[in-house]
């Protein structure tokens, strides 16, 4: 039996993967559970899996969260600081890291310094400081076990290849929500149209990143780095279907694909039971009804989003940080309303283009950088609400 933590219970990764440990008892047991502010979700799932720990970042809801959960044998701590909490202890085996943002870069860090393997759903932390959790891992010999789809996927293949040499990665993309529209028409997509997926269900940052395809150029340099991967070795590929989910092809011309259907919860159990698989409820893939799997390239030009990613991972060192950073607060601008959907692209461009890049050299150096990015973004923001 693994015990296991996981930090962003509340959302959809971590939802999800309660779901497979409520499936499988005898497998799993729960540590601790970390929530950013959703008080009600958490406390109903610490009443239903009875963790040890429960963590709430939003402080001023630490009591609210006393109230529903009484238990005494579940201890309440609050605040960034101490989500250290939830999984610093011996007996956890598996850290479900399903933190947005480069605020999961911290926790990750910790996790790998207490031995901790990681289910890693996480991808703004390996864009901006994948170097370091790299190493790190390697030092302590932790492994990383990817839940994003498509990591999961090549990492699957790679597994299968044994060691041969690859040619090179099929990184797949469903196209989001907007793959069929002109630039004119984007111009006036809304924040509610851009939250949904018409396959997956995810967050809402991702969803949006997924229709701008920064979420592919994100997972690009996530590939890279989660890998060691130069960017060149990397094809993203437009797949509608999201039926494969990655590819590699060797140096023979064969290709090796990964399948499934559209349930994250498959990747997602994956990463909890490796290096075993076993049963689960996702229904399976039906090759009858698939009909056809149609593939095409990105529309580079209706998406700037995915030529930047290719740009700060040829630049490289903070580059990604920068991207990262500068895509964080655009995307929240954007559903705040502040913003046009076709503003994300102008601002990363511009953070990007004046960014000082320099070589990866510490944790505390990206998260600088990424803070000076981040406001950089908002003066862009402010700048363009004033000539507006």
């Amino acid at each position: 039996m693994k015990t296991i933590s996981i930090l962003g219970s509340t959302g959809s990764i971590g939802t999800s993967a309660l779901d497979i440990v409520r499936q499988h008892p005898d497998e799993f047991k729960v540590f601790g559970l970390s929530a950013g502010s959703n008080v009600l979700l958490l406390a109903k799932q610490a009443l239903e899996f009875r963790p040890k720990v429960i963590h709430i970042a939003d402080e001023t809801k630490a009591d609210d969260l006393r109230k529903i959960v009484p238990d005494q044998k579940i201890k309440i701590v609050a605040g960034d600081k101490n989500i250290y909490s939830v999984f610093d202890k011996p007996e956890v085996d598996l850290v479900v890291l399903a933190i947005t943002g480069i605020a999961a870069l911290k926790p990750l860090i910790k996790a790998i310094d207490l031995y901790k393997n990681i289910a890693l759903a996480n991808k703004e932390a390996i864009v901006a400081a994948g170097e370091i959790v790299r190493e790190k891992a390697k030092e302590k010999g932790v492994k990383i076990f990817p839940v994003d789809s498509e990591h999961s996927a090549i990492w699957q293949c790679l597994e299968c290849a044994k060691g041969n040499p690859i040619k090179r990665v099929l990184l797949t993309a469903s196209g989001g929500a907007f793959r069929n529209k002109n630039l004119e028409e984007l111009k006036n997509v809304t924040p509610e149209e851009a939250i949904f997926h018409p396959r997956w269900k995810m967050g809402k940052k991702i969803t949006v990143d997924s229709g701008t395809l920064m979420n592919k150029g994100l997972e690009l340099i996530e590939a890279m780095k989660l890998f060691d991967l130069p960017f060149q070795k990397i094809e993203v590929l437009v797949h509608p279907q999201s039926i494969i989910h990655s590819a590699i092809e060797f140096l023979d011309g064969s290709v090796m694909a990964q399948m499934g259907p559209t349930d994250m919860r498959l990747p997602i159990q994956y990463a909890l039971t490796y290096p075993k698989r076993i049963i689960n409820n996702v229904p399976a893939l039906d090759f009858i009804k698939l009909r056809e799997l149609t593939f095409e390239r990105p529309k580079f030009d209706n998406f700037p989003c995915l030529n930047l990613a290719f740009k700060a991972a040829e630049l490289g060192g903070t580059a990604p940080a920068i991207l990262n950073a500068a895509n964080e607060v655009a995307v929240r601008s954007f559903l705040a309303g502040k913003i046009r959907f076709t503003d994300i692209p102008v601002i990363v461009e511009a953070i990007l283009n004046n960014g000082k890049i320099e070589k990866v050299k510490s944790v505390e150096q990206i998260l600088k950088v990424s803070d000076e990015a981040k406001l950089s973004a908002e003066r862009k923001i402010n700048q363009l609400l004033t000539d507006n």
